[in-house]
């Protein structure tokens, strides 16, 4: 029974990779047409496929994968500017490229069809030992739930960033946030920021109704529209120097400094890595390590002290170092039940 269901997965995993390289083929033709466009029947007869199954494919590109797709007179073609100049990258920087996206692929539970789309195009080309790697990245993507309705919100705020466009929006609030109502914002969308520690995306813009930049989780947008306002961004040296201070995503709280003491047993894996890019760090004579650094709040340094356990003691401020030595002692109380 377990060879079967094996069987069918990978058939499904098959159907999935030999759909979405039609998919390409079909965006390709297009792409290559222009803005004179082309007819369903020309696209079947230069990728060997029926017009039937070409127009149920441009129905996907254009509803699916939010594709920006014109038809008139019989003919389709891709919006202009829908698409970037191609690069030509080094086999270093193929593999920088890809190890990033790898990292997009651990920080996400759904699939991406644009992100799968972005991994195939990077895999022409490749030598083979890369190659293989990209193979078993869209194998284990091809795994996960598709959730459309997040996706077409990321195409959205994706168009909106792009063209500056003034997004409104309708905002759940966390569920720890009280039983508050959706409420509806008007939101300049100056970043899309992926979060390690929650596996989230988030919008960071300018929410005029309230004056302020602000955070959204994209997962609690329940409904999203593009106006016809147009917005001035920021500067790329303003956003950074106000996003500098987070954590992981949040930014718009108290600039607290965070003193902490870690054991000998750790000190050489901690000076490995810079955490933040304030932190300073100083090695005590009894092999110990000092890790000091200004951050927005403690909401979010709180989880990767914790992480750490009995191997990191928090000297400042008194508030987290209570609120951390609680949290420890609350854990000890349920083991020893």
């Amino acid at each position: 029974m377990t060879d079967e269901f094996d069987a069918l997965d990978g058939e499904r995993l098959e159907g999935k990779r030999d759909r979405l390289a039609r998919l390409l083929s079909v965006l390709r033709v297009l792409h290559a047409h222009g803005e004179a466009g082309v007819t369903p029947r020309e696209v079947a007869r230069r990728t060997g496929m029926s017009p039937r199954t070409v127009y149920r494919d441009l129905s996907a590109l254009q509803n699916e994968m939010q594709v920006p797709l014109w038809s008139e007179g019989g003919k389709w073609g891709v919006q202009p500017g829908a698409f970037l100049p191609a690069m030509r990258l080094t086999l270093q920087e193929a593999m920088a490229v890809f190890l990033a996206a790898r990292l997009m692929t651990r920080y996400t539970d759904r699939f991406d069809p644009s992100l799968a789309s972005a991994f195939s195009k990077l895999e022409e080309g490749l030598p083979d030992a890369l190659h293989g790697h990209v193979e078993r990245t869209l194998d284990e993507m091809a795994r996960r739930r598709t959730d459309e309705a997040f996706n077409r919100r990321v195409a959205d705020l994706t168009r909106a960033w792009a063209e500056q466009r003034v997004v409104r929006l309708q905002y759940a609030p966390a569920a720890y946030d009280g039983e508050r109502e959706p409420e509806w914002r008007e939101v300049r969308p100056y970043l899309l920021e992926p979060s390690l520690e929650t596996h989230a995306l988030y919008l960071i813009g300018f929410d005029e109704g309230r004056g302020a930049l602000r955070t959204f989780k994209v997962e609690r947008i329940l409904d999203l529209s593009l106006t016809l306002r147009r917005f001035a961004a920021p500067s790329e040296e303003d956003l950074a120097t106000a996003l500098r201070p987070a954590w992981d995503i949040m930014w718009d709280q108290p600039p607290t400094q965070v003193v902490l003491r870690f054991a000998p047993s750790v000190a050489a894996r901690v000076r490995e890595a810079v955490w933040h890019p304030s932190q300073v760090v100083a090695q005590a004579p009894d092999g110990s390590l000092e890790w000091r650094a200004t951050v927005a709040g403690t909401i979010e340094i709180r989880l990767w002290i914790l992480s750490w356990g009995e191997d990191v003691e928090v000297l400042a401020p008194a508030s987290l170092r209570d609120d951390v030595a609680s949290s420890h002692a609350r854990a000890a109380a349920r083991y020893r039940r």
